[in-house]
């Protein structure tokens, strides 16, 4: 065992959330280390999760995108046994060039890297065992947890990766299978459903809530669910399994709550995931994590134990890699003493087909504020370039305080995640929908929604005042 090194801040993880909390350091003039159990930095973000899954849904859109625009003229016919592999070609491409922007942005920024196993031996000390077997103390006055999370394992779903999968085997697959059960309704299911949808396969989503994607706003959600059943999926909400099963020759059972029975060529468990902390130690520093499987921060970050951080999806939902970003660099500001703004509003981006998005008050926040919200509506094909790129599911709800200042805004449809920044710096601009009239965007662009809800919003307010200037 060699000596101990002192750092002023270790991060345990090299995911999304990590990599911010080191390089934040790092530009701080701090001693940032990142310890890493895997060869190449990036996390379950870059081996299984955002990007592997992202690929696959690249290619879906495609598909699906393209028999839209055609009109008809060409088609699309999915040949019997496509393999995953096939969909994914540009996988092996894209998750080596992303690993190794990340090595060299952690380089660019002097933050030192170690491969090996972290493991908690104090406060401030963590005992680091590498692949060859040698054993390091790494010391630091401020230590971040980024370690991630793992697909929860239940009791009652034979989970066999095989015919039962979970969202960490589900790219495993090797053939395109026929038909899919999902048992969830969050992002991961959603985002795996409406991806294999597309792709052909005849999808069911069963859900005990009352709606998937119930953190999102409902209309919004109706519109995915539309699209969703149009491409040929099935939503079974407020419905659970009672019992699943392979019948060992060719289908997954899976009996519901209603006594009814649903049979698939495979089966995803997508019921939600827990803190990846095992040999972490965290018994020899008095950690543990909570009731719902993750580690509990406060506001900022802090753990129960003063100088541990935790951040990502080690700390549970929304689990999104943007969000974890954030989370890594506020919680090193704050154990480093480093000056930060106020948090801004961070968006939401969920990459069904067709995506959606979201950033600050959801109409029902707004409307619960004092005086009320207005809200605006813009339909994608009632747009020129909807019109020209046959987007049939596309809506924008802007949201304004009665006075015109923009709160927020949900968006479903084709480019959703890139469209609902310049709502963002909206909000952070402390700007007002009259913006959006008087500042046009280029036409036709599916930008043009904003001025389109910005002059509902305008439409609106002008009504509700009419009666009373008569």
């Amino acid at each position: 065992m060699t000596g101990p090194a002192r750092h002023d801040l270790v991060v345990i993880g090299a995911g999304p959330a990590g990599q911010k909390a080191a390089i934040q350091a790092s530009k701080a003039g701090r001693r940032a280390l990142i310890v890493e159990q895997t060869a190449e930095p990036g996390g379950a973000c870059v081996s299984h999760g955002t990007i592997p899954s992202k690929t696959l849904r690249e290619t879906a859109a495609a598909l699906e995108g393209f028999q839209r625009r055609s009109g008809g003229v060409f088609t699309i016919e999915r040949r019997e046994a496509l393999t995953i592999e096939s969909l994914t070609r540009r996988l092996g491409q894209v998750v080596t060039e992303h690993e190794t922007l990340i090595a060299d942005q952690l380089r660019r920024n002097r933050v030192e890297v170690w491969q090996g196993r972290a493991r908690f031996v104090a406060r401030d000390a963590l005992e680091v065992r590498g692949v060859d077997g040698a054993v390091r103390v790494a010391r630091a006055s401020a230590v971040v947890i980024a370690t991630g999370s793992r697909p929860r394992d239940p009791s009652d779903v034979p989970v066999d990766h095989e015919h039962v999968l979970d969202s960490d085997s589900i790219l495993s697959l090797r053939y395109l299978p026929a038909s899919l059960v999902v048992l969830g309704g969050g992002v991961i299911a959603c985002e795996y459903a409406s991806t294999f949808a597309a792709l052909g396969v005849k999808v069911t989503i069963v859900d005990g809530a009352d709606r998937p994607l119930g953190f999102l706003d409902a209309e919004v959600v109706e519109q995915f669910t539309r699209a969703f059943e149009r491409a040929g999926g099935t939503v079974r909400a407020g419905r659970r399994a009672r019992q699943v099963r392979w019948n060992g020759r060719d289908a997954v059972e899976t009996r519901l709550d209603d006594g009814s029975e649903l049979s698939s060529e495979k089966l995803l468990f997508a019921l939600g995931r827990v803190a990846s902390v095992a040999g972490l130690g965290l018994d020899a520093v008095g950690l543990a994590t909570g009731p719902r499987g993750f580690i509990e921060v406060d506001r900022h970050f802090c753990t129960a134990v003063a100088g541990i951080y935790a951040v990502g999806d080690v700390i549970g939902p929304p689990s999104l890699a943007t969000t974890a970003m954030e989370q890594g660099r506020r919680a090193a500001c704050h154990a480093l003493g480093i000056p930060l703004l106020a948090s801004g509003s961070a968006p939401i981006g969920v990459y069904t087909i067709p995506e959606i998005a979201s950033v600050g008050l959801g109409e029902a926040e707004a409307a619960a504020r004092p005086g009320g919200a207005l809200v605006g509506r813009a339909r994608f094909a009632e747009l020129a370039r909807g019109r020209i790129a046959g987007v049939e599911d596309g809506l924008m709800k802007l949201i304004a305080a009665r006075d015109g200042l923009v709160l927020g805004a949900q968006i479903v449809g084709e480019s959703a995640a890139d469209l609902v920044h310049v709502a963002q710096m909206a909000i952070i601009g402390g700007l007002h929908v009259d913006v959006f009239v008087d500042h046009p965007m280029n036409f036709p662009t599916l930008g043009e929604a904003y001025r389109v809800a910005a002059l509902d919003i305008l439409n609106g307010a002008r009504a509700a005042v009419a009666p009373d200037a008569a």
